[in-house]
């Protein structure tokens, strides 16, 4: 499996990209998100990739960000979303974005994406809801700006991760993390008193 290529971009051509690693051409498709951030031809780029194996060809779908590559995976586990339908999805709206919508059921904005009706908007909610939640993404992508605990404890945002990974939702783990007044405590004791005043 390509994990991710390293080279420089020799043309774009939405949704493609031709990188060129070690005198090699991959043609690589990517979200626009991602060909947003492909501005100069001949610069060296790291792009994060997924192979899609089938019978009339093998497909490099390439990402700006690991974020991008995880969420794209989530998205083609769904039944009725292809890579193609998925590579529009993460066109039309930014992984922050998706995740916002699908924590807060906006099933209109997600069926605006060209190939997605209503129907599927549903599913992709109902499917990815959890599933989105337990995977560790950098930043804040999964956390709902309006819900979650603003701290200066850096720990805390650790903890609140932590306890996702454990099986928690997003918004489970941050309102057990509210209940605790976090300054200057340990990631860990942060968990231990979360838990124990769940």
């Amino acid at each position: 499996m390509i994990g991710h290529l390293n080279g420089k971009i020799i043309s774009k051509n939405p949704p493609e990209v031709l990188l060129e690693v070690g005198g090699i051409g991959y043609e690589v498709l990517c979200p626009m998100s991602t060909f947003y951030q492909l501005d100069n031809l001949s610069e060296d780029v790291l792009l994060f990739t997924h192979l899609s194996i089938k019978e009339d060809g093998h497909t490099l779908f390439g990402f700006i960000t690991k974020d991008e590559k995880n969420v794209f995976r989530e998205l083609i586990r769904v039944n009725g979303v292809g890579p193609k339908v998925a590579l529009a999805i993460l066109s039309n709206l930014s992984v922050n974005s998706l995740v916002q919508c699908i924590s807060t059921e906006d099933a209109d904005l997600l069926a605006k994406t060209p190939g997605i009706g209503k129907k599927t908007a549903l599913k992709l909610i109902v499917e990815l809801q959890d599933r989105l939640s337990k995977l560790e993404l950098i930043g804040s992508s999964l956390e709902p700006s309006k819900e979650l605990k603003q701290s200066s404890n850096p720990n805390t945002k650790q903890a609140i991760e932590a306890l996702q990974s454990l099986g928690f939702k997003a918004k489970e783990a941050n309102k057990m993390v509210l209940k605790i007044d976090d300054q200057d405590l340990s990631t860990e004791q942060i968990i231990r008193l979360a838990l124990q005043n769940k």
